[in-house]
């Protein structure tokens, strides 16, 4: 039997975000799913080559066939979460992805995955970010860009933000814990780290008249006042 669906996720150490991991997830290759134990669930699925590899002594479902499959078990914003981070770490491509759900929208549990590969984007570097992202087209807000560079007067890149409006005049900045921790040099303290990223939004306004608004967990769980707050800041920009 192959580690499959989340199972499979685990071992390629994806965020798996709120992921329910109380069950064994396993394909079997004989398409048996009728016996059945405490705490293992068996799905059946039509192998095709490529499918199943040898990955930390085991027998795991490919990047691929893992983040296709968990989208037959968890909604939207959970699947995107896994496979933005699947895309970002070049674990798998966009055209893989597509090419390998084409063979697979019969199967049960598919209906959401189109959707899925549609929102998908491998600049997302972060569960935060691919939920703000997320945030944004559930409520119905203009499509932003993605990792965009921000210039200076030189045309010298000197920084780039999670999601611009560049149209509007607004950008998007989330504050996770493993983003301060990331930024977190030797003998720093998390304070210095926020004056920075002050010092750094001050800068990025300045050169932009643009407006900012940062976003932290709890702003993710609130997506309607959320959205509302971003699009208060919304003002078209004259060509």
């Amino acid at each position: 039997m192959i580690l499959s669906h989340t199972s499979s996720l685990v071992q390629w150490d994806c965020p798996l975000w709120e992921a329910s991991l109380t069950e064994v997830h396993l394909t079997r290759p004989d398409g048996n799913t009728q016996r059945r134990y405490a705490q293992v669930r068996s799905h059946r699925g039509a192998l095709a080559e490529g499918d199943v590899v040898e990955h930390n002594g085991l027998l795991v479902t490919s990047p691929a066939r893992a983040a296709l499959e968990y989208t037959t078990i968890a909604d939207v914003e959970h699947s995107l979460v896994e496979i933005d981070d699947l895309l970002h770490r070049k674990l798998v491509e966009l055209a893989e992805l597509r090419a390998r759900y084409a063979t697979m929208a019969q199967w049960p549990g598919t209906l959401i995955t189109d959707l899925v590969l549609r929102l998908a984007d491998a600049r997302s570097e972060s569960v935060g970010e691919t939920r703000a992202r997320y945030l944004v087209w559930s409520q119905g807000l203009p499509a932003p860009e993605v990792n965009y560079p921000i210039c200076d007067e030189y045309g010298r890149e000197v920084a780039r933000v999670d999601l611009a409006w560049p149209a509007y005049g607004v950008f998007l900045e989330f504050d996770g814990k493993v983003k301060y921790e990331r930024l977190l040099r030797p003998g720093e303290s998390a304070a210095d780290v926020v004056f920075r990223e002050k010092q750094r939004e001050d800068m990025i306004c300045r050169l932009t008249g643009w407006r900012c608004i940062r976003l932290v967990w709890a702003d993710l769980y609130q997506p309607q006042t959320t959205a509302a707050h971003i699009r208060a800041l919304f003002r078209p920009i004259a060509a």
